[in-house]
This record gives C-alpha cells, structure tokens and sequence, in this order.
C-alpha cells in the first residue's frame, strides 16, 4: 500500500485550512471535506460515444469512507480519478467543500487530496524519517518541525519514532513499509483520500490486517476517503457508505451497508451483493461489539499450584491461557500442565487459540474459528495483548433473527 503522488511529479502537500490539533491523536490534523458530483458524465472519445461515467451524482459526507465497487469497466476508477482531476469529466460538476475542482490549480487542488495505490514506493536511499518528511521538505519546513513531525506520524501508525526513524526502507517488513506509507501521506494531511484497491497485492491475512489497522487509524484521523475495490466484502467491512456502479458508469444504489443489504435497490445490486445477504450481515458487526468473556490467565513464572487452584475455581473453564510478561497470548494449558509444583514456563503452552482484533468483522471470526481446532478465539489489542476470549457460539446468536431486528 502507497500513500503517493496524485497525478505527474506534484507532491502532495497540507490542504489550505488550518491544522487543528486533537486530544485523541496528539497530531496535528485537517478535518475531511465534503465531496460532491453533480451531475458528473465523462466519455471518452467523440460525442455520442458511449459514457464510461453516466450523468451521476452523489455527496460523500466530511470524515466518511465511501466505498465505490462494481464489476470491471464500470467507471469506478474513472469517478475516483475525476474528483483530483487525474481525469476530467465531459460535464456536470465536482466541489470540495464548495470548491469546483475546475476552477483550482492543479496544484492547489492537489494539496486537498491524498492518492493511495497498491504499491509500496518509499524512496529507498531515505531513511524512514527522511521518507515521512519529503513533503515537508518541499514546503521548505525547518529540520527541527520536520522531524518533529514526522515522530508524532510515526508513534501515530504504530511504529516507535526511536527504532525506526533510522532504518532504511530495505530493513523493514512489508507491513512497516506500508505504516511509514500512511505516516508519509499524513504529514501532507490532505482532508480527502483518494483510495485504488490498496489491499488488493497482498495475502488475505496481512489484508485483513491492515483493513484492521486502516479502520483503527480512520477513527483518530476522521478524513474524507473515496475507496475503488472490487470486492463487495471489503465494500461492507470498510464502508460508511457503499456507491454500487452497473456498466456505463450508472449508479444503482448508493446507501449505508445495512440499508443495501436489508433492500437491494435492484435485482442487479441483489445480485451483486450476493445470494448470501444473511451471512453478509456479520460484516457489519465487529467482535469489539459482543461482550467478552475473562480468560483464566497464567504467566510465565508463575507458580503451578495457583494456576491450579484458578482453573479449579473456575466452574466451566478447562484451560487458562498463558501470557507473557506483556500479557501477549502462548498458548493454552491445562489441569495436566500446571500439576506437580515449581514456575511454569512458555514450553507448557499448547498453541492453537487464532487471535483476533476488535476490528475484526464477525464474518471474519467466524471463518477463522470454524477453522480452528478451538474454535474459541483470543481478542488482543493493537500491541498483541489479551482483552478476553470470544467464541463460535456467541457469533453464531447474531445469525438469529432476533439478534438483527425486524
């Protein structure tokens, strides 16, 4: 994933309002905008060609994640790239906040917005810090706000300032890069994001992961992100709103994941969407939502004999979990594991409990405990450390009609 360049060799740079700082992220940070297309057409070709965009209109709130899907060729990209003018429309209109994208600079306009691709393009003879403060850079900002900067980015991704700043993008894993990606994109904060299928090269796990990580991000940041995939799976998980496209660039429906999935608004969107509505329904649903049940906990050192005397206590409990110093999960143990006396170490554990995120969708959960030989998973906060257990059963009641309303 590539927070990047919209457009040319033009960096993108802060959007033109002041930054105002908030007490959840500690940064310094633009609200979203408001996007509207009115009316919006673009064909390719002559007049009378047929329209690759179809007359549409549609406004994406300030601080939402409006997700465009469809099948191939349905003008999804096309509409994205037509709002920083990568593409220009044939007629109608597109503001930020206001603004006719027209009538701006090419390069003020694209100090409003921010493009993500697939790809990782850190610039690989930069340290991580030179690599969050090419921007700045450009904006002639001294050293000292740089790096400054480009520290409370880094702390704001997950990364810790002082053990990456340094390192060079060779040294990291793929999942750091991408993390120095948002950090160098955020320094630019743009309100609105422009969003090209960045999870689309990477495996399901790490995808999942960083759709996790995105999300948590999204909640501090609040911008505005226009989001193309091809998946309507990722369109409920990650959408405030969700626009469904059919072939020429027509708008079929455009809502709020519930409200398409409770009433396609066609029998295209319902096909679309998929026979399996019901089931699509616990992507809207994350595990922070159900209640968690309290581990037995072990740690490493701890004496058998109170182990012992916790899992006896405890009336339906077979196993406690054993954690680490930091209270991140090893593994499970049981009556057989913590007899005879003496410290219990990390050997004891028996892996096998998946761990998951709060975050994490109820569909996803439930696919990976029912392949699990547990099938009881462990909830871990962002540094990996346990929050409670939750089970098949307790996702399996939101399947039930009364568990979703009338």
């Amino acid at each position: 994933m590539q927070w990047t360049v919209a457009g040319d060799a033009t960096p993108i740079i802060s959007g033109v309002r002041p930054a105002s700082s908030t007490a959840e992220t500690g940064v310094a940070t633009t609200a979203g905008a408001v996007v509207e297309l009115d009316h919006v057409t673009k064909r390719y070709g002559p007049p009378g060609a047929p329209a690759a965009v179809s007359d549409l209109s549609l406004t994406i709130t300030s601080g939402e994640i409006c997700i465009l899907v469809g099948p191939s060729g349905c003008g999804k990209t096309t509409t994205m790239k037509m709002v920083n003018r990568l593409v220009e429309p044939t007629s109608g209109r597109i503001t930020i906040d206001g603004d006719d994208v027209m009538t701006l600079p090419a390069v003020e306009l694209r100090r409003r917005i921010g493009y993500v691709i697939q790809q990782v393009g850190l610039f690989p003879h930069l340290t991580v810090a030179r690599n969050v403060g090419v921007v700045p850079e450009l904006l002639g900002w001294d050293r000292e706000r740089i790096a400054g900067r480009a520290e409370e980015l880094l702390e704001l991704v997950g990364l810790e300032s002082a053990a990456f700043r340094d390192r060079y993008p060779a040294e990291l894993s793929g999942g750091e890069r991408q993390r120095v990606g948002v950090a160098r994109a955020l320094a630019a904060d743009p309100p609105v994001m422009l969003m090209d299928e960045p999870f689309g090269a990477v495996d399901p796990i790490r995808r999942e992961r960083l759709q996790n990580e995105f999300l948590r991000l999204q909640e501090r940041v609040r911008k505005t992100i226009i989001f193309v995939t091809h998946d309507v799976d990722e369109a409920i998980k990650m959408g405030d709103r969700i626009a469904i496209f059919q072939r020429g660039g027509v708008l079929a429906q455009y809502d709020t994941p519930q409200a398409i999935l409770a009433s396609p608004a066609s029998e295209f969107v319902e096909r679309f969407v998929g026979a399996d509505r019901g089931l699509k329904r616990l992507s809207l649903a994350r595990v922070r939502d159900l209640p968690l049940t309290a581990a037995v906990i072990a740690r490493v050192g701890e004496e058998r004999g109170e182990i012992r005397k916790r899992l006896t206590g405890a009336r339906e409990a077979a196993f406690a979990l054993l954690v680490d110093e930091a209270d991140r999960p090893l593994g499970w143990i049981d009556g057989h594991d913590v007899s005879g006396s003496g410290p219990i170490d990390a050997t004891a554990a028996t892996p096998g409990a998946p761990t998951l995120q709060p975050e994490t969708t109820l569909r996803d959960a439930l696919s990976v405990l029912l392949a699990s030989s547990v099938q009881l998973g462990v909830v871990v906060d962002h540094g990996e450390r346990v929050l409670g257990l939750i089970s098949v059963d307790a996702i399996s009641q939101q399947l039930r009609p009364e568990a979703n309303g009338p």
